[in-house]
């Protein structure tokens, strides 16, 4: 199956996933419908957050690289109708964006974190730093 995900910088070695932050849980949608999508980039753009571009891949290749990076794959079927505050999350982008131009200093602050336990007093001058 086919489905739509939102990504940025496409094609370059910064390319990154729109991914939403719930309860915890890194969350990644992917639009069965590109009109829903596309429509979404439109809000985010609304928002002053960088306009991504909808692209099509196979939902496998999606869940695979979700569960890779420790993502939840969430699917906005056609016709989704949202029943919680949540699910609406899928439909229209939060009111508060988070900063994304840093995103690949955040990105080796987790691949650090991977390889070795860091001090508290290092994680927090990182934290600092990306203040």
């Amino acid at each position: 199956m086919i489905v739509n995900v939102l990504l940025y910088e496409v094609g370059k070695d910064s390319e990154g996933i729109h991914s939403l932050e719930l309860n915890g849980k890194t969350i990644v949608l992917m639009f069965e419908d590109k009109d829903d999508a596309e429509r979404y980039c439109g809000l985010l753009e609304a928002q002053d957050f960088p306009c991504p571009s909808v692209v099509n891949i196979e939902k496998e290749e999606i869940e695979a690289f979700c569960e890779q990076a420790g993502y939840e794959p969430r699917l906005v079927e056609c016709g989704f109708v949202p029943k919680t505050n949540e699910d609406k999350l899928s439909l229209v982008p939060p009111e508060k964006n988070r900063d994304i131009s840093n995103w690949q200093e955040d990105k080796q602050i987790q691949i650090d974190n991977q390889g070795s336990d860091l001090d508290l007093e290092s994680a927090r001058q990182r934290l600092e730093d990306l203040l």
